[in-house]
């Protein structure tokens, strides 16, 4: 199972303020092609950073195939409950927070909390994409909420810190004490550090039924430099067999597929 993948075309219309753009057109029917060799089954579509709040193609991608896709999506914190309710019967389990080059500090507060208060009364995630050195206020303003806390890309540490950064070190204290998840994905995206130690260490504090494992299919800006192939190389030199098939029970509950 994959559980970070992002589906978007070059037509589609862009968030104003976005950190990039799209360079390619990467539908649903490309995702298949690339995941078929593998084998994969089920997979998750989180809405990419530079489409905003619309969620329309995502929500169409997950009317394809609704028994083997689940959605995350990107929201106003005054979208209405009739909207989150179609959201949810549409395949969306969660809400993410995409945080890189803004202030973390924004969430914890209303109008912010009473979305994610709403987001938590469903039962759905609330999916994190931070640096390190905002995660510990975080995670201690939303954990109350009790809504499952999903973390992007191995927690982004700084790289000059590797597992020493404190707010890793949070994330590893964290994942004992409560309903938080850690996603062992995008290991380009740590800086150019060696993602093997930090999964090392997350494994050994929070086990694998705390980690899941997402390609970050299409590896936007890292397009010519990553493939399919090497994710799941470093999945399986990571985790073995056994720890594999948990993280696997894990990410079948988590997102609501069958188990």
């Amino acid at each position: 199972m994959d559980t970070h993948v992002h589906v978007f075309t070059r037509a589609l219309p862009l968030a104003s303020g976005r950190r990039h753009s799209p360079t390619g057109d990467f539908t649903l029917d490309d995702l298949l092609a690339a995941t078929a060799p593998h084998g994969v089954g089920e997979i998750v579509l989180v809405q990419p950073s530079f489409l905003g709040t619309d969620n329309g193609y995502l929500l169409a991608t997950l009317a394809r195939a609704p028994q083997r896709l689940r959605g995350i999506v990107v929201v106003a914190p005054n979208v209405d409950d009739d909207t989150l309710d179609a959201y949810g019967k549409a395949g969306v389990v969660g809400v993410r927070l995409n945080l890189i080059g803004r202030d973390p500090r924004e969430v914890l507060a209303p109008p912010w909390t009473d979305l994610l208060g709403r987001v938590a009364a469903r039962g759905w995630q609330i999916e994190i994409q931070a640096e390190g050195r905002d995660l510990p206020d975080l995670i201690d303003g939303l954990a109350p909420l009790g809504a499952p806390l999903v973390i992007d890309h191995f927690g982004r540490p700084d790289p000059r810190l590797g597992v020493a950064d404190p707010g890793f070190r949070r994330l590893l204290a964290a994942g004992r004490d409560g309903p938080l998840y850690v996603k062992i994905s995008g290991s380009y995206r740590c800086g150019g550090a060696d993602a093997t130690p930090y999964a090392g260490a997350l494994l050994a504090s929070l086990g694998p039924d705390r980690l899941l494992w997402g390609s970050d299919w299409p590896f936007t800006q890292f397009e010519a430099v990553r493939t399919y192939a090497d994710g799941l190389a470093e999945l399986r030199a990571w985790l073995s067999p056994a720890e594999r098939a948990a993280l696997a029970a894990t990410s079948r509950r988590l997102f609501g597929f069958a188990l």
